[in-house]
């Protein structure tokens, strides 16, 4: 059953990240984005690093995603700009995924609440401590630079919904 659920969150990330980049509408993109990282978080979750799972849930998939949403709304794009309308089929198959990633989450929240976790990884594997430690004494160069490259993202996009409000 782990197999199972692995390969399916797995080929559920996959898909969504490529259909991420496939999309011309941005909202979709954001969408798909939000779904292969619940997918991501699933993966965490087998792992027993429940604490990664929900910082992958809370920060990227709920903050970050918000904030791209953000942008993408203050860019103001037109109906027009997101291409064409998309084929009946598009809608089931987005169904599809949606159900597939729910049964995904009930499977794993059932198979936590009956197994009492593996004897075998770490008790301090995704712990806050050891995250902690991590990110601010190893990864600290890299967690600032992201900061960093977010905040540039965001005032960039600020710039060009103002050049292009002028520009109307």
């Amino acid at each position: 059953m782990e197999y199972f659920i692995f390969f399916a969150c797995a080929i559920v990330a996959v898909i969504s990240a490529i259909l991420v980049i496939v999309q011309k509408n941005p909202v979709a993109s954001v969408i798909f984005l939000i779904m292969a990282f619940f997918a991501q978080a699933i993966l965490y979750i087998q792992l027993a690093a429940v604490f990664v799972a929900v910082l992958q849930i809370v920060v990227y998939a709920g903050a970050i995603m918000v904030l791209f949403l953000f942008v993408i709304m203050l860019l103001n794009l037109r109906r027009d700009e997101f291409g064409p309308e998309k084929h009946p089929l598009h809608r089931w198959v987005t169904r599809l995924f949606a159900i597939v990633l729910v049964a995904e989450l009930v499977i794993i929240i059932i198979r936590g609440f009956v197994r009492e976790g593996k004897a075998d990884i770490a008790a301090q594997f995704g712990s806050v401590e050891q995250v902690g430690t991590a990110l601010f004494t190893k990864y600290v160069f890299p967690f600032e630079l992201t900061s960093i490259l977010l905040i540039v993202a965001i005032i960039g996009a600020v710039v060009l919904a103002k050049r292009k409000a002028e520009g109307e």
